[in-house]
């Protein structure tokens, strides 16, 4: 197809030389790179030091024993210690419940992961105030971790548990150290010896090894299991991370693609395909209509798109997934909304719709997500954008209908409701904002150039 011949010819080395092109790009990409590079590196900067009442239970399930007559319950003394220490006081939320409630917490995604301690912990640090054995039993304590809530966030609450149950082990020691050099002592006294050396005298109990001061020293133990298991093929977790960015990269991408088609079926764009070019001839259409059109698309296309997506990870990849239908159902629905989102920034920003609707869909959402950095863990910031921002309210949602037997209070009922005001709310501004430019007579099509007169014949 030749070139026409009414356009004016373009220099390559002019648009090079001038200034415009290069502030222009420069600008719009330097901008970009800035505000992405802010909105990553400030949020994962120290997770650590913005922790903020990360929800961890602790289970006092000790019975407590009897020493020397009288009852002994060293898990409740050690239970206040933990939930009242100074140095994760307004760092950790603990929890303070029963087995049971603990692991309804965990499998409603609830806390991070559980500390307990168990029925024989003080019959078990007794053991090792008494008569040497050959294989003592060291005191234990669990740390149950729940990676369905984030790996990440799971692995601060394990450490933080570890901790624990050093510093638990470290005061225990003490008090054993304590307690035998008092018993040492007693067995020491003149009439103690004299009596222990007559006939018929129980034998003077040995001297602790060198294994066995070692054993005093630091008595307890952490043993980890999982809290709420998740299947071999979650991704630790991230699996729902992964495929809600695969809803709302279709959402924002789709209303992208239907933007461009629609305006290429109307005339507003021609169709570029390698080097063939084709434009239709225009037709007006108001920009109300646009918008609508564009969102009856991509809601209709969302179903197809949210079943290939789930048929390319349940069917080809083979990720752990159960309620099959509800995540087609709900990721129909995210995705819509998403795309709808989508197309009122676009509506409302034109060319650089584009670039708005990925830092509202992706820059702003990736982050305050609580994906992979729990938001106990984020800025202030983030937590407030977590609020509204819809990347964290369609992860919940997925991650209640991987991990957590889409239960609705596991993060599920919150998603739906989020979606739909989502949704409604796009619908809304998209439609008004439109209405409102086709009432002030700004339309998008422009008035077709007039044909460029014939020349008369010379002669």
């Amino acid at each position: 197809m030749s070139e026409p011949t009414h356009a004016p010819r373009a220099s390559a080395r002019g648009l090079l030389r001038g200034k415009g092109l290069w502030l222009r790009s420069a600008l719009t990409l330097g901008l970009l790179s800035f505000v992405l590079s802010l909105l990553y590196t400030g949020a994962n900067n120290d997770p650590a030091g913005s922790m903020k009442d990360l929800p961890i239970a602790v289970v006092n399930a000790d019975q407590g024993t009897r020493i020397a007559g009288q009852q002994v319950n060293l898990g409740e003394q050690i239970t206040p210690q933990i939930t009242q220490a100074a140095d994760l006081k307004g760092k950790v939320a603990w929890k303070e419940v029963d087995r049971r409630t603990a692991d309804e917490l965990l499998a409603k995604d609830k806390v991070f992961g559980a500390l307990v301690i168990p029925e024989d912990f003080s019959a078990s640090v007794a053991a090792l105030a008494g008569p040497l054995q050959h294989e003592p039993h060291p005191p234990t304590m669990t740390v149950l971790t729940n990676p369905g809530a984030g790996s990440f966030g799971s692995s601060m609450a394990s450490e933080i548990n570890r901790k624990v149950v050093q510093t638990t082990s470290a005061q225990v020691g003490r008090q054993l150290a304590q307690q035998l050099s008092h018993q040492a002592e007693h067995q020491a006294a003149p009439g103690t010896a004299a009596r222990s050396a007559a006939p018929g005298a129980a034998a003077k109990p040995a001297a602790p090894g060198a294994a066995a001061q070692l054993m005093i020293a630091d008595p307890v133990r952490a043993t980890v299991q999982e809290g709420h298991p998740l299947g071999q093929h979650s991704g630790l977790g991230l699996s729902a991370f992964f495929y809600t960015l695969v809803l709302v990269l279709g959402g924002m991408l789709g209303a992208n693609v239907i933007h461009t088609q629609l305006d290429t079926a109307l005339g507003y764009m021609a169709s570029d395909k390698g080097p063939v070019r084709t434009a239709k001839p225009l037709r007006h259409l108001s920009r109300v209509r646009h918008f609508a059109v564009g969102s009856v698309l991509m809601v209709v296309l969302s179903m197809a798109t949210s079943a290939l997506a789930m048929a390319a990870a349940v069917g080809v990849i083979g990720i752990d997934a159960s309620h099959l239908l509800q995540l087609w159902i709900f990721g129909s629905c995210a995705t819509a909304a998403m795309g709808v989102t989508a197309l009122a920034l676009l509506a409302a920003f034109g060319t650089p719709g584009p670039i708005v609707s990925m830092l509202v869909l992706i820059g702003l959402a990736i982050p305050s997500a609580g994906a992979t950095i729990p938001l106990q863990a984020l800025p202030d910031f983030y937590r407030f954008l977590a609020d509204f921002e819809p990347f964290r309210q369609v992860v919940d949602g997925v991650r209640s209908i991987l991990y957590f037997d889409a239960q609705a209070d596991a993060g599920l009922g919150r998603a739906w409701t989020m979606v739909g005001i989502g949704f409604a709310v796009s619908l809304a501004v998209g439609l008004a904002v439109t209405h409102l430019y086709d009432r002030k007579g700004l339309h998008r099509a422009a008035a077709p150039h007039p044909p460029a007169p014939e020349l008369a014949p010379a002669g």
